[in-house]
């Protein structure tokens, strides 16, 4: 376990924006930042980070907390694991003490794949640099390749010697077990026999976006063809080839800092265009490219350019992916190359500035490279012509914003010489149909799930009544936001100057007073804790429930904490629109929580004295007993009354 000391340092350290700066392009907005969710696909930044209060929170799809929780979830690390990170981001040493059985038991795996993940890249580094076999074939081919040493160094390239099982035997020596070697695809193991999978490969690590290495790719330099020329990483427990981009560690900065993203299709191609001096590049090896991969760059921009072949199969590569990258709410823009180049060819055999003035020249968007490119197939075929139309429909169909679909058909239209109100007709048919579909999909897994909870047990009506989470909810609120802020003076007998009352002191002033007790367990422990700490005379710091040893409570804390969406200076002076700040508010809003709590409790003994009356009379009880239940329940309802009536009116004794 790592120490509390230790463990504060972290906390101090670790500063929110620049965590997740490292994995989202943030921009600044007021006193906040906001940036696209990396835990969800969407169009319009959601995703807020407040570095006052160092937390984040999406407000799409909900998740928020802090530094630690963030790099907990996004790089699926357990909350030791996560702290580690950070220290190792800001070299701070760790003192640990001894980790249980279980502990080490439930750590274990993925630990052990990074670890022998990395051990391997370090293993094949030294093969290339110096191991006889490593230098003469593998460093050889590098250098004829015309790839320079920094680039090797840069991209950590290595060579898997060409034995049936030379890394298992160094790795076993060094003490790692076959198992982990086994699970991480770095050795094979068949009817007691066991190889390594890479034999005589360069070899190319492939790393996540912290650093760590996930995978590799292997190119094979013999000229055998049944021998497949590039061999990738299996699935495991820390690689997803359909999460992954080869090179996004080495680009993620390049590409928050152009604004764009270069796509292609193999390990040279994003060294050679490095080697130009283009770095914001990545790859979707050994994959067709996948909606992950496209969410994934998305999270650091919103251009992206795929640089293809200018083969038939890189044209037809280029074509598939166009659609998916506009699915996802990204400007795409296409770029071929010459007959017979790929981007490591064309890279390689042009300088830095004729690289730079190709892209400049020949960048396109997809609307004219795919009418340009299909209109030459139809020449003067109408039925070829009908078939470009309505691919290139389906295209501008998948675009999710209307004013960017509008764009492409005006220019479409123009283009093909066709009604822009035809190209509307055919992109909404579409549009429609594809929603039809996803909606009957979704109310055939609606009804499924209303017939599995048919079996359920429903509670007790009363139990439902009682729990009211918004009103609940809000009072924990306005205690962790503005529990040390004063609320209201007063005047005591007992004292010359006048007294402060805080938030926290009037709203568990209020709780207690009614005996009133939240229903809700986590609500109800923060409430506690922080009681105990009045009586202390303490008020307990933000950081005490955001950095919470209760994930439950630092997730709740993180939730309620995090601002709204905020008028930007420069529109609040244009449109002269005011709004008060929330903390201005608080003498209205604090009360005002309190009474819409006391008066759900209420409007629930009001029903309850309802149903109690209603039973005495089909009992047909004594008079003066059902009399008494109605002088009950008019009290109630004076009581509703009243307070309906003096909301917001409190006085102080």
């Amino acid at each position: 376990m790592i120490d509390r000391e230790t463990k504060e340092k972290i906390i101090e350290t670790a500063e929110i924006t620049d965590v997740i700066g490292d994995f989202v392009n943030l921009k600044k907005r007021g006193t906040n930042y906001m940036g696209l969710c990396p835990f969800h696909n969407e169009k319009t930044p959601s995703f807020n980070v407040s570095p006052s209060k160092g937390i984040f929170k999406c407000f799409g799809c909900g998740k928020g907390g802090n530094a630690i929780n963030f790099i907990m979830e996004h790089e699926h690390l357990s909350y030791p694991e996560a702290l580690k990170y950070l220290a190792n981001k800001y070299n701070i040493e760790i003192r640990e003490k001894e980790l249980t059985a279980e502990e080490v038991e439930e750590k274990n795996l993925r630990d052990s794949l990074l670890i022998v993940s990395n051990f391997a890249k370090k293993h094949f580094v030294h093969n290339l640099h110096h191991h006889e076999e490593g230098k003469k074939i593998g460093l050889s081919y590098l250098q004829e390749r015309g790839i320079r040493e920094d680039m090797i160094e840069r991209f950590e390239l290595g060579y898997s010697l060409d034995q049936w099982e030379g890394f298992t035997r160094a790795a076993i020596q060094k003490g790692y077990k076959q198992e982990y070697l086994e699970k991480a695809g770095l050795t094979v193991a068949k009817e007691n026999k066991r190889y390594d999978r890479f034999r005589g490969r360069i070899m190319f690590p492939i790393r996540s976006l912290s650093g760590n290495v996930l995978g590799f790719g292997g190119r094979t330099l013999k000229k055998d063809d049944k021998t497949a020329k590039y061999l990738n990483s299996p699935e495991s427990d820390i690689y997803h080839k359909s999460n992954i981009l080869y090179g996004i560690y080495q680009a993620k900065k390049a590409i928050t800092r152009s604004d764009k993203c270069y796509l292609v299709e193999g390990y040279t191609d994003v060294i050679a265009l490095h080697q130009s001096g283009v770095e914001n590049v990545v790859a979707a090896s050994g994959t067709s490219l996948t909606e992950q991969q496209v969410r994934l760059v998305k999270r650091f921009t919103a251009n992206i350019t795929i640089i293809f072949d200018g083969d038939e199969a890189g044209i037809k590569a280029s074509l598939r992916s166009i659609d998916l990258v506009l699915e996802q709410g990204m400007n795409v823009k296409v770029l071929p190359l010459p007959d017979g180049e790929d981007p490591d060819s064309f890279a390689s055999s042009h300088s830095a500035s004729e690289v730079e003035t190709y892209i400049q020249d020949y960048e396109t968007d997809f609307i004219h490279f795919k009418t340009r490119l299909l209109a030459r197939e139809a020449e003067n075929d109408p039925v070829k012509r009908a078939n470009l139309i309505n691919d290139i429909v389906r295209s501008i169909s998948v675009i999710p914003d209307g004013i960017m679909r509008s764009v492409y058909i005006k220019n479409c239209s123009g283009m093909l010489d066709i009604d822009e109100k035809i190209l509307y007709q055919e992109t909404n048919k579409i549009r429609n149909k594809r929603a039809r579909q996803k909606y009957k999909k979704e109310q055939g897994h609606r009804e499924k799930e209303e017939k599995n909870n048919q079996n359920l047990t429903t509670l007790p009506s009363f139990i439902q009544e009682v729990y009211s989470e918004t009103q609940e909810k809000e009072i924990i609120r306005l205690l962790l936001q503005y529990g040390e802020k004063e609320l209201y003076t007063y005047k005591d007998d007992k004292y010359e100057d006048p007294k402060s009352l805080s938030v926290a002191q009037y709203i568990i002033k209020e709780i207690l007073n009614d005996e009133l007790e939240f229903k809700n367990l986590i609500y109800k422990k923060i409430f506690e804790e922080y009681l105990e700490a009045l009586n202390k005379g303490e008020h307990p710091d933000k950081n005490h429930f955001i950095y919470h040893s209760d994930e439950k409570i630092s997730s709740l804390a993180a939730d309620l904490l995090s601002p709204g969406y905020e008028l930007s200076e420069f529109f609040r002076k244009k449109s002269g629109i005011y709004t008060e700040p929330e903390e201005m508010k608080l003498k209205m809003l604090v009360p005002e929580a309190i009474i819409a709590y006391k008066r759900k409790i209420l409007e629930k003994a009001q029903k309850d004295k309802v149903k109690e009356i209603q039973e005495a009379q089909q009992e047909n009880r004594e008079s003066g007993q059902i009399m008494e239940l109605q002088q009950e329940y008019q009290t109630i309802t004076s009581a509703i009354n009243s307070i309906s009536k003096d909301r917001g009116w409190v006085v102080f004794r």
